[in-house]
């Protein structure tokens, strides 16, 4: 192989990380580039030697940078815990209904953010409702505040 066609290579497997976003391609793109730069200086003559250059250099950099750099493309997260205790804080809140319930399924105003929301009562536009449940970005709702007993027989 020539050395224009490593370092192409290099460069493309390099820039198809913005795409891919899998932290994996961008040293396979380093393999790449130093195989060409090491042809070009001829220090790889053999194709064996251009691909274990490939090889060792894309192996290397996976290893030692990639948990590294994985942060910087990905972001961190939270912790699991904490976000939930974020979302149990919206059981008990009061919501208003802003589209009538078809089928157990409807819209609520939350904090001025608007919810899909599902409910075993019938509850229509304007009806007040209490969360009872939050599963991601659904509300679970009921017409009966939480700190109401049940009606006794």
């Amino acid at each position: 192989m020539t050395p224009l066609i490593w370092i192409s290579l290099g460069l493309l497997l390099i820039l198809s990380e913005l795409l891919a976003t899998s932290i994996v391609a961008v040293f396979l793109g380093l393999g790449a580039l130093a195989a060409g730069i090491a042809l070009q200086l001829g220090w790889a003559d053999g194709l064996t030697t251009q691909l274990v250059i490939f090889s060792l250099v894309s192996l290397i950099t996976l290893l030692l940078a990639r948990r590294k750099l994985k942060r910087w493309f990905v972001g961190e997260t939270r912790n699991k815990q904490n976000s939930n205790r974020h979302f149990q804080q919206e059981i008990g809140q009061r919501v208003e209904v802003t589209e009538d319930f078809i089928q157990g399924a409807g819209r609520v105003s939350l904090n001025g953010v608007h919810w899909d929301a599902y409910s075993e009562d019938e509850l229509k536009k304007g009806d007040i409702a209490w969360v009872t449940a939050n599963r991601g970005i659904q509300l679970f709702v009921t017409q009966q505040a939480p700190n109401q007993a049940a009606p006794q027989e």
